[in-house]
């Protein structure tokens, strides 16, 4: 199991990957200036004051406060994870969406006010940022790790002989 100093580590290192990423595109991106990256991908600067897939705008400080309450549980979980791959899944999770509250807090004029910055566009997708990957890597990871510890569990099956 990974030690909760690195677990820590490893998701302030996402964390401040996200910000730094945020900021990097707010001073590039501005004025609607856009960089064709390849093929359909380009960075295209965005904010969303709501939930995912920009729903639900104006909702940012019950977000929030939901975001911190998740936050809280799932750090939670990591912690008592009973495989690697479902605690290094957790921290992703917690990452991104410590990311996201991040900016509901300092981008804002007001507590929980503030709009997530978005910037990863692929044009046939909502735009994104480094925040969103992490929770949906670590989404797809959690998956994994609870369908592999669930065959363990089963372990292999008995076959019938006819």
């Amino acid at each position: 199991m990974p030690s909760l100093r690195r677990l820590v580590g490893i998701a302030l290192f996402f964390i401040a990957l996200d910000q730094v990423s945020k900021s990097w595109a707010e001073s590039v991106l501005d004025n609607g200036h856009i960089i064709n990256v390849v093929g359909s991908l380009r960075f295209n600067l965005g904010y969303n004051s709501g939930i995912a897939f920009s729903q639900g705008q104006g909702l940012g400080p019950l977000v929030g406060i939901v975001a911190l309450i998740a936050i809280s549980l799932l750090t939670r979980a990591m912690v008592k994870a009973s495989t690697p791959l479902s605690a290094y899944a957790l921290c992703a999770i917690v990452a991104g969406a410590a990311g996201n509250v991040i900016d509901r807090l300092v981008r804002g004029d007001g507590w929980l006010h503030g709009r997530v910055v978005d910037f990863i566009d692929v044009q046939w997708w909502p735009i994104f940022n480094v925040a969103d990957s992490c929770i949906s890597i670590g989404a797809c990871l959690l998956i994994l790790a609870l369908v592999l510890e669930s065959r363990q569990q089963t372990g292999p099956e008995v076959r019938s002989e006819s």
